[in-house]
């Protein structure tokens, strides 16, 4: 009791000398000079300053404190302060992303410039409708700024993130010229094609179709799609920013289950108006060839005399040759007390490593931003950016069967085989299903050009301090037009010759509304964020054709007059329409910035799916806990900033053909019925496509758990991952019920695929000298894939081309197994008469389909990229590694020069002729065409030097870069095919390959020479 009452007393007596205190502080902030007992508190005076970056940006919103005082002030919109202070104290300032500052007051007016802190967890990320600072976020994400893009020639955006974010994929179907690619993250999610994230370009959410016209098929198959992403000029990029786990994506709803990609354009900076000129240079070849036999080769492996031709053709060397491309950019950029603009024209034409092939493109872009009303209340921006594509096409399709593709009868040509003939003609080899390739290229001809335009809108207006509200109206429109041509030829492809034109009209608008609060109490932050989003989607075609056309050379070509010679043997057109509309919200809050905590809910509704389910909701919940803040951290020269966070999110996906919920009729002589005694058939009724009212989306969910941290004053900065990413009610076209009007309907199955791993980046900045900086960064990533409780058997895709082998597939989707696992006889070499030999699986002495297995996996079981900059003085050098392990690839390429080519004047790959197999061997889907597709490759490599452009006594000029660089140096691998990277769109039933690689065009390697130029 005693000690007690002494408690209460003691604490009363410590609250009574606090006020005291409080109340004399209080007092003596007045500007005269007051006694207050023996103390003497002097006049202060009022201090001015501006808070700038290193590029003399100003900063608002940076925080000023009086050291050893409570007094503190913010920067408004242009940098400045105020603050009551004397002379020879001392100010702290801080801003996000910033190395906190500390200055001795001695002068009333103060110009300070904060230094960038690398890699520090303040730095300001973009994320969906807003951005957060690095320590703040609680979802997956990764940003990179223009600097850490990759280097080299890169058509599209999504190529300059590769090997440089940790569980991001990004793998070429093709090496063309604008050709797509496949970018995944964090694995395989759908069984179905529809993988790809979602791309946001300056807030416009874009659409995963093709928005250039498809290609026609002569019988050598469709050229595979162009990359959408195609029409960007990369050196307008800011930023990319990936979303990957469902709490950072969860916002964008029934379109993130892939994950979203958020680009942000170039900006106007502070400072004098300035001029960039950027021009490169690059001459490319084809990454490695194929080692089949030489002329002399042949002749020594033939048996009979009549397969030798007397010429010696390196085929591959025919068709290939060194690539030019040239790349010109002009930008300016400025930014006004008021405002910002940012210009930009660039040009680029890239010729393909195949003959005739190639890509050109002229971009045009316009960002302005202005402000209006008191205090910038009113902002009004606008992004526009044009583009204008023209691209020469290759007989190359992707889709084609074992003769039906320009790569393959390059590679199958017999090498004795001469290009033109004694009269100086393109010879012809007389052969079926074996052309030659520079003949077939000869009389092909393919064009399109398509015309894109993206634009939005954005108003924002401050309605009170800490509540806006924002309104974004975009367009997305392009036109495209496909002119292909085959002329009369003594193949046995069209041989009469054809004229095809496609056209492509597509548009996407948007429209969105959203309100954001920002407010605090002591040490309780919040931000509050709800919208409302709708977006029309419209994509319409047509298609003519003519044929049996005159001969190449007669007249005028049918691109430029389609009514000059031939007939008519086709008219066709389409048109589609979908709305996406939604309903989301966001909320934000930490304490005392330690304590962090997100929360988001996205209703969306979709015309692509059925009546009883055209809402789907998607929430996501996250925390993270900076630890670094806690005061039982109290060594902050070893642990700089530690955070750890976890997230759980449900997000969707809604990539499926419009329509499919509908049910589809046609009229069919199949279901006719004869209505008189005169016998005439009266077609009847038929039914395509059973009616799902029930459909809806697939959802993903996601669980992640990860930890930010960097030490020692950030020398060294991480973040580490694991997630567990499951898909459910995957949709799929299976056998209906019995008694259906269609054998097959749309439907979610309860199946799952599930992907779980470990994702880390790791950086150092291993040595900072005043002449030599060094920074390395490396990052990975684990898979496991596994399909779980399919209700059916198996599901099979991967469609194989060769001889003999038409519909057989290579992927198999099977419960227990890794999605896309290859099916297939094990091969276990040959015998001594070089016949293959098979593992009878059943043991009953005969290899049918019966002894088919299952072997995993397409998908790599880690990926990795490694990314070292080194300064010395204006030297710089940048080196960038990608890599994978654990997966496999079917060679199809291999399997389609087989031994038994040397049989029928057609030829094989040397390692099969050398191994001494039999020509008279059967071709077979087996092991022996299944290959690791181990590597690790220097991606680019660059060198620039930047001239002190002082000494040069050039007024005009501000800045001077000259560079070279090489993309694609080498590859180290075991891998016999053209490129490792790669993946064939052989997709069946609808279902996605993965795996398989089918005589692409090929990759390229290049060698650039750039200069930039600032004015």
């Amino acid at each position: 009791m005693y000690s007690k009452i002494n408690y209460f007393r003691l604490k009363n007596t410590v609250f009574l000398i606090l006020t005291i205190l409080l109340c004399q502080l209080g007092y003596s902030s007045s500007k005269t000079l007051i006694k207050i007992g023996f103390f003497n508190v002097p006049v202060q005076n009022t201090i001015n300053g501006k808070i700038l970056n290193e590029a003399g940006i100003p900063l608002p919103g940076a925080s000023i404190l009086l050291k050893g005082s409570t007094s503190g002030a913010t920067t408004d919109f242009d940098g400045n302060f105020s603050i009551q202070a004397e002379i020879g104290q001392t100010l702290q300032i801080s801003f996000l992303g910033y190395k906190t500052k500390e200055i001795v007051i001695d002068a009333k007016v103060l110009t300070i410039v904060l230094e960038m802190s690398t890699a520090s967890l303040d730095e300001v990320l973009i994320v969906g409708y807003g951005s957060q600072t690095k320590s703040d976020v609680t979802g997956a994400l990764a940003q990179l700024k223009a600097d850490d893009f990759k280097q080299g020639v890169n058509i599209s955006a999504d190529n300059l993130i590769q090997g440089k974010i940790a569980g991001v994929r990004v793998v070429a179907s093709s090496g063309e010229p604008g050709a797509g690619l496949d970018v995944s993250i964090r694995g395989v999610g759908s069984i179905r094609s529809g993988s790809t994230p979602l791309f946001v370009v300056d807030g416009v959410p874009l659409s995963n179709e093709s928005v250039s016209a498809s290609s026609p098929n002569f019988g050598l198959g469709n050229s595979s799609a162009k990359n959408p992403l195609n029409f960007l000029n990369t050196s307008d990029i800011a930023s990319i920013t990936v979303l990957k786990d469902a709490s950072a994506a969860a916002i964008y709803g029934a379109r993130g289950s892939n994950g979203v990609v958020i680009i942000t354009t170039k900006q106007g900076k502070t400072g004098d108006a300035s001029i960039t000129l950027d021009s490169y240079m690059s001459v490319a070849s084809v990454i490695k060839k194929i080692d089949v036999l030489s002329a002399s080769e042949f002749r020594n492996a033939i048996t009979d005399s009549a397969y030798d031709h007397g010429g010696s053709t390196d085929w591959q060397d025919e068709l290939f040759r060194d690539a030019i491309t040239q790349n010109l950019n002009f930008s300016y950029s400025k930014k006004t007390e008021s405002g910002n603009y940012y210009t930009s024209l660039s040009y680029m034409d890239q010729d393909g490593i195949v003959e005739s092939s190639g890509f050109k493109r002229t971009t045009a872009r316009l960002n302005a931003e202005e402000s209006f009303f008191d205090r910038k209340r009113l902002k009004v921006k606008v992004n526009l950016t044009a583009s204008q594509i023209n691209e020469t096409g290759i007989p190359n399709g992707a889709d084609a069967g074992s003769d039906g593709q320009l790569i393959i009868h390059s590679l199958i040509s017999n090498p004795t085989q001469p290009v033109f003939d004694a009269d100086g003609n393109y010879n012809n080899f007389n052969l079926n299903q074996n052309y030659n390739p520079m003949y077939l290229l000869h009389i092909y001809d393919d064009h399109t050009q398509t015309l894109r335009v993206l634009g939005n809108i954005e108003t924002t207006f401050r309605i009170v301090k800490g509540l806006e509200y924002k309104f974004n109206y975009g367009i997305d429109r392009s036109v495209s037009e496909r002119n292909s041509t085959i002329y009369p030829n003594f193949t046995d492809r069209t041989q009469d010759g054809a004229y095809v034109q496609n056209n492509l009209d597509s548009e996407s608008i948007l429209m969105e509304h959203y309100l954001t609060s920002n407010f605090s109490f002591d040490k309780n932050n919040f931000e509050i964020l709800g919208g409302f989003s709708y977006q029309k989607f419209n994509f319409s075609g047509t298609s003519f054709s003519i044929s049996n056309i005159d001969d190449m050379g007669t007249g005028v070509a049918p691109e430029y007059d389609p009514g000059y010679s031939g007939e008519q043997s086709g008219v066709s057109g389409y048109a589609q329409e979908n709305e996406i509309q939604s309903y989301f919200g966001r909320f934000n809050y930490n304490f005392d910035n330690k304590y962090l905590l997100t929360a988001s809910l996205r209703a969306d509704g979709s015309t692509r799916f059925g009546e009883n389910n055209k809402y789907g909701y998607f929430p996501s919940f996250a925390l993270g806990w900076n630890l670094d803040k806690e005061s039982f951290f109290n060594n902050p020269d070893v642990i700089s900033q530690l955070k750890l966070r976890g997230s759980w999110g449900q997000t969707g996906n809604q990539e499926v053909q419009n329509k499919i919920t509908q049910a589809s009729y046609s009229q069919s002589a199949s279901g006719g019925y004869y209505l008189y005694d005169d016998y005439n058939l009266i077609n009847g009724i038929v039914v395509n496509r059973t009616a799902n009212p029930d459909l809806k989306w697939e959802v993903v969910t996601q669980l992640n758990i990860g930890a930010d941290f960097s030490l020692w004053n950030n020398k060294l900065y991480s973040s580490l991952d694991y997630y567990n990413k499951t898909t459910t009610d995957p949709i799929l076209n299976i056998p209906s019920e019995p008694l259906s009007p269609t054998t097959t309907v749309w439907k979610n199955i309860d199946g799952k695929i599930v992907n779980k791993g470990f994702e880390f980046s790791l950086g150092s900045e291993i040595v900072k000298t005043d002449n030599i900086t060094w920074s390395l960064d490396l990052n990975g990533a684990t898979l496991n894939n596994e399909v779980q409780d399919l209700p059916v058997t198996e599901l099979y895709s991967g469609s194989v081309a060769g001889p003999g082998l038409s519909g057989v597939a290579a992927n198999v989707y099977k419960s227990g197994y890794e999605a896309g696992s290859f099916f297939m006889l094990k091969h276990l070499g040959f015998d001594e008469n070089g016949n293959d030999m098979f593992e009878d699986l059943n043991e009953d002495t005969v290899i049918n389909s019966d002894d088919r297995q299952i072997f995993e996996g397409a998908l790599p079981n880690f990926t990795f990229g490694i990314n070292s900059n080194l300064n010395y003085k204006r030297w710089n050098l940048n080196l960038a590694f990608i890599g994978q392990t654990g997966g496999l690839l079917v060679n199809n390429t291999n399997l389609a020069l087989n031994i038994n080519n040397i049989a029928s004047d057609r030829n094989v790959l040397s390692e099969y002729y050398y191994t001494g197999a039999s020509s008279s061997n059967t071709v077979q889907l087996s092991t022996l065409y299944l290959e690791k597709s181990d590597f690790i490759r220097l991606n680019n490599a660059r060198l620039g030097y930047s001239f002190n452009t002082e000494s040069l006594n050039i007024n005009w000029l501000k800045g001077l870069n000259l560079y070279v660089s090489a993309q694609n140096v080498f590859t180290i691998t075991n891998y016999s095919g053209f490129d490792p990277l790669v993946n064939s769109p052989r997709s069946s039933g609808g279902n996605q390959s993965i795996g398989i690689d089918y005589t692409t065009y090929p990759s390229s390697k290049s060698y650039m020479i750039g200069a930039t130029l600032k004015l």
